[in-house]
């Protein structure tokens, strides 16, 4: 979401009292341990990394995309507002796209970014106005809504028109339509070609995860649909659903998950988006919206992929369970019916005061490998500088190496920095965005992008 867009949003009492429990855990006593150098992470093969932004901003919640129809082609959507960097050279290269950001708001913004398998590429986004107050239904309702742009040359060029999923007029009491994330069946299914659209929707009440679908090429959009929904009627949530995530399965199944307080749901569609299978709470977490030490917010929301060869589902997030901030991955073997017990991704020593934020998860459909980025803080024994890691698995999510993407921490604190970073990974070439606070500045942020390569053969 945008820097703005969580003021007045969901239920105060229980953001209150999470902050408590949160600060509780942290700052309880750890128990005696030996002191141990911190571990030195191996750099990531092939690693480099590159700004993508020419100058300090406001630079935050990026996502990657590879073109299944020309895989050196890359694309990196990100704000404020939207923007679309691209490579045609398998990111040694980039260029930032014209045409990106919303012609009819001042703000756009939560970006998300797919191609289907004609290589066009497909930006999703949220724009509004203003937001008012703190409270922000009672006090400057203004129109906001969820668009699609499109570009048929791979993300050189952008469309004029900014395709409607779901808009909100100026009225008091409206919804606020937030962090929306596209998804393409690029199967070969009866519903191949389809694009899905999932977001979550703030009311007075409580939040909602909708879902609206095209199969026309992202030009029109069905009316959006609650799928959040236990027997037939709402989760009672209280403002906790958020976070929608989604992949296509090899017979055009769409696997959705997204986070409800201490809980990892999740539901699927085998019917192209039209109907959803009842929700489940498949995952116990500690709460995974929390706000790390030393960030303005950082929430840990789940995020789902699956390698389509062996039909493995996996879930990634982050959550306080163990005391820090720890990332961990689930997976399943029979979709989605039973899941694995949590792994940890992070390979550093349990208990040591680090936390490790802001995951993103990535499966390589060519080597099966799943890919998982976040910030580490493992080197900074007073937990306040970061590094971007890497994380791999080969055998399944039972068991991840973890590398170095970059080396030089820097120290997020005083900046906005999102609620997302972005991942993607093709032929053991795997490619990662994030927003970094470069030195010397105290409110900026800037746009970065990763390239690892573990080889064409690693992984299967």
């Amino acid at each position: 979401m945008t820097r703005f867009s969580r003021l007045g949003v969901g239920n105060p009492l229980a953001a209150c009292l999470l902050s408590i429990l949160a600060s509780a855990l942290l700052a309880a006593p750890l128990p005696a341990q030996e002191a141990a150098p911190p571990p030195t992470l191996t750099p990531a093969p092939g690693a480099e990394v590159q700004d993508i932004t020419p100058k300090p901003g406001f630079f935050t919640e990026p996502g990657v995309a590879i073109n299944p129809a020309k895989p050196q082609q890359v694309a990196v959507a990100y704000q404020d507002n939207a923007h679309v960097a691209y490579s045609d050279d398998a990111g040694k290269n980039w260029t930032i796209a014209d045409n990106t950001s919303s012609k009819d708001y001042r703000v756009s913004g939560d970006v998300s970014i797919t191609y289907n398998k004609q290589g066009h590429a497909f930006l999703c986004y949220i724009a509004f106005d203003r937001l008012g107050t703190t409270n922000y239904w009672a006090h400057g309702a203004t129109r906001n809504g969820i668009f699609v742009r499109r570009s048929v040359d791979g993300g050189h060029t952008w469309e004029d028109n900014e395709y409607v999923v779901a808009a909100q007029k100026t009225e008091p009491g409206i919804p606020f339509e937030d962090k929306p994330y596209i998804v393409a069946d690029n199967t070969d299914s009866r519903y191949a070609g389809a694009l899905y659209v999932g977001w979550t929707r703030w009311t007075l009440a409580d939040s909602q995860i909708l879902l609206s679908r095209s199969t026309d090429d992202g030009k029109t959009w069905s009316d959006p649909i609650e799928i959040d929904t236990h027997r037939g009627l709402p989760r009672d949530d209280n403002g906790a659903n958020e976070g929608f995530s989604g992949v296509v399965g090899p017979d055009g199944t769409l696997y959705v998950v997204w986070g409800d307080g201490n809980n990892v749901v999740f539901t699927f569609s085998k019917d192209g988006g039209r109907t959803f299978k009842k929700t489940r709470n498949v995952i116990p977490t500690a709460p995974i919206m929390f706000d790390v030490e030393g960030t303005m917010r950082s929430n840990g929301f789940p995020v789902i992929d699956m390698d389509r060869k062996s039909g493995r589902l996996y879930v990634v997030w982050s959550d306080y369970r163990d005391g820090g901030v720890d990332v961990f991955c689930s997976t399943s073997a029979n979709r989605g019916k039973k899941w694995a017990p949590a792994v940890r991704v992070n390979s550093d020593p349990i208990h040591n005061g680090a936390d490790h934020f802001f995951q993103w998860l990535a499966v390589d459909q060519q080597t099966g490998a799943a890919n998982v980025v976040f910030y580490d803080r493992r080197e900074d024994p007073r937990n306040r500088e970061a590094i971007v890691a890497l994380a791999r698995s080969t055998d399944g999510g039972q068991s991840f190496q973890n590398y170095a993407w970059t080396t030089k921490a820097f120290n997020p604190s005083g900046v906005f920095m999102g609620d997302y970073t972005g991942l993607a990974a093709l032929g053991g070439r795997v490619y990662g965005a994030w927003t970094e606070k470069p030195e010397g500045r105290s409110r900026d942020t800037i746009l970065r992008v990763g390239v690892a390569d573990f080889g064409t053969t690693a992984g299967r």
